[in-house]
């Protein structure tokens, strides 16, 4: 028709099954924020305990400062970042950085998966998450931190281009959650809160890691209480607040989808088939323990 103006709609692929790949693998990627390696090298370079974290993070943006930090990074206290950034930068360049957080990937995977590391699944996998990276990287638009890590140089060791491509689709994902998160009403700390009373993770450990106080976190949980979505002395989700979550991960889900659309509903199968005891390997390795608190 004249005038009108053609979009191209990706493949459809079952949400779940996208989650299901991203869950499989998501602790080959999600290591890195834990391991002795990664710490180690941030050290070297004169970064030290959490400035690690938002400046290995955040690098792939170059040396920018802690606002736009604070906004991709969502749900952290902003007083960390500020403490972090841009005062990491004086320490070391943003390559440094990037460099010291590949190296320590590649270490780390090493100690985790042993032998394994350099096998064949090793590679199908990586082959298929980087396909999938790559066709993320047509889908840009309202993604800075995915953006900004989807142009960074690829590796050629296999391990390093899964872990590389694993981290390439959580910021996809994460981007897409943020979206979501504003779209229901929440702030980071809210969210927070929320997925404590959801049970998946303890209170004390996302109020800890994310830098909130004692003072922060229970007037939160006040907040939410009188909005109705959560309940009870010990905060759990109510009917209501269960049914937002549902709904901002099934939001989540779908936003990640377009990522998938090149590998199809066979390669997420088998990507989560082929990450699935890869995954299970790191976490015998212990290479998700939480670090000494500092």
């Amino acid at each position: 028709m004249t005038g009108a103006t053609e979009t191209h709609q990706p493949a459809t692929i079952d949400p779940a099954l996208v989650r299901q790949a991203w869950r499989s693998a998501e602790p080959v990627h999600g290591m890195i924020y834990f391991v002795p390696e990664a710490q180690e090298r941030y050290a070297a370079l004169g970064i030290t305990g959490r400035d690690g974290y938002f400046a290995s993070r955040a690098a792939a943006l170059g040396a920018v400062g802690a606002e736009p930090v604070v906004a991709m990074f969502f749900n952290f206290n902003p007083r960390l970042v500020t403490a972090a950034l841009p005062a990491s930068w004086e320490r070391a360049t943003p390559a440094a950085v990037l460099a010291a957080r590949r190296e320590a990937a590649g270490a780390a995977l090493t100690r985790g998966l042993g032998d394994a590391v350099h096998g064949p699944e090793v590679a199908e996998a990586a082959g298929l998450a980087r396909r999938a990276a790559e066709t993320a990287a047509a889908h840009p638009q309202g993604r800075p931190l995915f953006a900004a890590h989807a142009a960074l140089p690829w590796p050629e060791q296999p391990h390093l281009v899964l872990w590389q491509a694993l981290t390439v689709l959580r910021e996809f994902r994460g981007d897409g959650h943020v979206a979501a998160l504003l779209l229901a009403g929440l702030t980071g700390l809210e969210a927070l809160v929320l997925h404590a009373a959801s049970g998946e993770v303890p209170g004390p450990i996302l109020r800890r890691t994310r830098g909130w106080s004692e003072e922060q976190w229970a007037g939160t949980v006040d907040d939410l209480r009188g909005r109705g979505l959560i309940e009870g002395d010990e905060p759990v989700l109510s009917a209501e607040g269960r049914a937002q979550r549902d709904g901002i991960e099934a939001d989540t889900d779908r936003l990640a989808t377009p990522a998938y659309a090149e590998i199809g509903a066979e390669g997420c199968a088998r990507l989560a088939e082929l990450a699935r005891p890869l995954s299970r390997a790191v976490v015998a390795a212990g290479l998700l323990t939480l670090p000494p608190r500092t």
